[in-house]
């Protein structure tokens, strides 16, 4: 089976922002571990020595004038990484280095391979129930067992991983776009499970309330963009119902058909009849999208 040479074609990429506490270690570990491949630091205009200890643990640091965002970081450094699989990890101490074996060992048979919490890996109670919505939503979107949509540990292959970039956000988020938009490609994808641990210092800047309400439209968002009926046709048989009950109430307490029901039935009409608009849209777009884009070949090593 033919193979990707990981100790040459492999970018690991760190978004930072006032990691200077966490980042010298998780560097040192994966330079250890994999001295061939390319550890790329982009600095989100930290206020602390973030990219210094990154420059010293032997990264290339590449660092932005003020703060961003993770999302934004993670776009840098696809832009700039070199390698033929690109590998996103935090810097805070999170994530085990050494699961980055775990994930190229799956390559080239899958497109991206994601490191998967385990129910005691989440940070909080709140955000495990948040985290395990999103996955459902996701999941019924594509059609496809979604075990961790906001793991920000993964491996994907450096053209497909390109090809998002102008749909990535500068937020945390970058993640559900970039897993909705593969699993909408038809693109193979591999949940391993990985365990995670506390913070080594400082606090995590994802606010549940603000960041979850954005997190969710942004998977809305997306869901909306590669697949419109699987949100367009809920909506329009909610309406739909809503219109027949009405009117079944109406009808048994007035005798009559209601304006009401009239507009919940027109609606529930226009809104299946704008998906299906949307979804043709979409398709187009997907096939256009596809037949621009670039063949690229991959560098192969032994049987």
């Amino acid at each position: 089976m033919m193979k990707f040479d990981t100790q040459s074609t492999v970018s690991v990429i760190i978004p930072a922002f006032n990691e200077a506490d966490n980042l010298g270690p998780v560097i040192r570990f994966i330079r250890e571990r994999h001295p061939s491949s390319e550890i790329i630091v982009v600095d989100d205009g930290s206020t602390d020595n973030t990219a210094e200890v990154a420059y010293q643990a032997g990264a290339i640091v590449y660092s932005h004038a003020y703060n961003i965002g993770n999302g934004a970081a993670v776009k840098t450094g696809i832009r700039k990484a070199t390698g033929e699989i690109l590998v996103f990890m935090d810097g805070d101490g999170q994530h085990h280095p050494e699961d980055i074996e775990k994930m190229l060992a799956q390559f080239p048979q899958y497109d991206m391979v994601v490191g998967a919490r385990t129910r005691g890996g989440q940070a909080s109670f709140g955000r495990a129930i948040g985290n395990r919505l999103y996955n459902l939503l996701a999941t019924y979107v594509t059609k496809f067992s979604v075990k961790d949509l906001t793991s920000g540990f993964r491996a994907i292959k450096a053209d497909i991983a390109k090809s998002y970039i102008y749909l990535l956000p500068n937020t945390y988020s970058y993640p559900t776009t970039i897993t909705l938009g593969v699993l909408r490609d038809g693109r193979s994808v591999k949940y391993l499970p990985i365990k995670t641990q506390r913070r080594i210092s400082g606090k995590s800047r994802i606010r549940i309330v603000n960041d979850g309400v954005r997190f969710l439209m942004i998977i809305i968002r997306i869901c909306t963009l590669y697949s419109p009926l699987r949100v367009f046709l809920p909506v329009s048989f909610f309406m739909f119902m809503l219109g027949l009950v009405r009117y079944l109430y109406s009808f048994a307490t007035e005798g009559r058909f209601t304006n009401m029901s009239a507009l919940l039935f027109i609606s529930s009409v226009i809104i299946f009849m704008m998906g299906m608009v949307s979804e043709q849209i979409c398709q187009m777009r997907f096939e256009r999208r596809v037949a621009d884009r670039p063949v690229t070949r991959h560098k192969a090593g032994g049987a």
